[in-house]
C-alpha cells in the first residue's frame, strides 16, 4: 500500500513538473514572441521618423533648386540640427522668377556668403505652424514682423485669404503650402524668393 501511494505521489508530482515544464515553456515561447513584436515595431518607427527640414527637402522634387543652394552655401548641416526652425521654402518656380543669371550668379563658389544671406533670410529660428501665423498677423495689425536667422526681417501680412511675406526691399511673396513636417521643425512653401537688403 505504501509503495502503491508513493508511486501515486511520483506519478503525480511528474505529472504536475511536467505541466510546469509546458507551461514555462509556453510562457518563455510567448515572451520571446512579444519581445520580437516591440523589436519590430521599434525598426517600423524608425522606418517611419519624420526626416529633418533638409531631408524633407531632398525628397521633394519641388525643392531642388533650394536644395542645390542648401548645399552650395553649406547649409545642410543647420538645417539637420537639432533647431526647431520654420523655413519659408522658396519652390523652384519660385527661384525661376529670378532675373536671368541671378541664380547661377549666387550659385558660384566666391558668392558663398552672398547665397548662404539669402537662404538664411528664409528662415527663423522656433516652430510656427500655420495657425499661429495667422493669430500673430491678426493680433499685430495685419503686420507681424518676423526675425530671421539672417538677422534681417519679413513681414508676414494677410491678403484675400493668403498669408503674404513682404521682404526688406518691399517685395512680397505667397504662402502656397504649409505645415510640411520636419523632425526639427516646419516648412512653409513660399511662391517668390524674398531678398535682404544686404
Amino acid at each position: 500500500m505504501k509503495l502503491k501511494n508513493a508511486m501515486l505521489s511520483l506519478s503525480v508530482c511528474a505529472l504536475l513538473f511536467s505541466t510546469s515544464c509546458k507551461d514555462e515553456a509556453k510562457e518563455t515561447e510567448q515572451e520571446m514572441e512579444m519581445t520580437e513584436e516591440v523589436v519590430e515595431m521599434e525598426v517600423e518607427e524608425e522606418l517611419t521618423e519624420i526626416p529633418t527640414i533638409a531631408g524633407v527637402a531632398m525628397s521633394n522634387d519641388s525643392f531642388s533648386t533650394l536644395v542645390a543652394g542648401v548645399k552650395a552655401a553649406d547649409l545642410a548641416e543647420t538645417l539637420n540640427s537639432e533647431g526647431p526652425f520654420t523655413v519659408f521654402a522658396p519652390t523652384n518656380d519660385a527661384f525661376a522668377k529670378l532675373p536671368a543669371g541671378a541664380l547661377d550668379n549666387l550659385l558660384k563658389p566666391e558668392n558663398k556668403e552672398m547665397l548662404k544671406s539669402v537662404l538664411t533670410y528664409h528662415v527663423v529660428a522656433g516652430k510656427f505652424d500655420a495657425a499661429a501665423v495667422m493669430t500673430a498677423i491678426e493680433e499685430n495689425n495685419n503686420a507681424f514682423v518676423i526675425k530671421t536667422v539672417q538677422g534681417e526681417t519679413l513681414t508676414a501680412m494677410m491678403k484675400d485669404g493668403k498669408v503674404m511675406l513682404k521682404d526688406a526691399n518691399g517685395n512680397t511673396s505667397t504662402v502656397v503650402m504649409t505645415d510640411v513636417e520636419a523632425s526639427n521643425g516646419l516648412i512653409h512653401a513660399i511662391d517668390t524668393v524674398v531678398m535682404p537688403k544686404k
